[in-house]
Formats: structure tokens, sequence, C-alpha cells
């Protein structure tokens, strides 16, 4: 499991994010805002307040949570594969 070690707000619901094997990328949120549990997020200063939480995921304050494994494949292009090489992508029939 990868952990977000830093995180820096940039603009347009966009963050750069730092992880604890120091691999860096960004990931843009902008789909999420305005829906559902991300709703406070159309005040822009709500979405700013972002900190990391004890497993290095990404919090706002009670509100919302996101998966630092999530977050580390969006911002560096990677496939679940890539970071969970036992996962079996085989084909089921039913």
């Amino acid at each position: 499991m990868r952990r977000v070690a830093h995180v820096q707000v940039l603009s347009e619901y966009r963050l750069e994010l730092t992880f604890d094997t120091g691999e860096r990328g960004t990931v843009s949120l902008a789909h999420l805002a305005g829906r559902g549990v991300f709703a406070h997020w159309n005040d822009y200063c709500s979405f700013e307040r972002v900190s990391i939480g004890p497993s290095g995921e990404l919090i706002w304050g009670d509100a919302v949570d996101l998966c630092p494994d999530s977050l580390y494949l969006q911002a560096l292009g990677k496939r679940v594969e890539d970071l969970f090489p036992a996962v079996n992508r085989a084909t089921i029939h039913a």
C-alpha cells in the first residue's frame, strides 16, 4: 500500500502528490467537485483544506477521504496490476 507523504493544492481542483516511494504525480479531482459528498468543495477554500490522514490517505475533515492506492494509480498512470502483481484478471464465464 502506498501512502501520500506530501500534498500541494494546485488550481482547478488538481493536487500534486508525493508518495512514500518518492514518486510524484498530479491528479485532477474536478470531476468530483459538487457531486454528493464532494458538494462542500463548491467553496474552493474547503478543497484547499486537504490534509494527510494516518494511513497516508487524503482527508477533508470528517466529510471525505480518498484512498492513497487509487490516487497513486491515477497520479502515475499505472494499472492495478502494476501495484498489486498478484491480481488475476482472468475472464469469468457465467
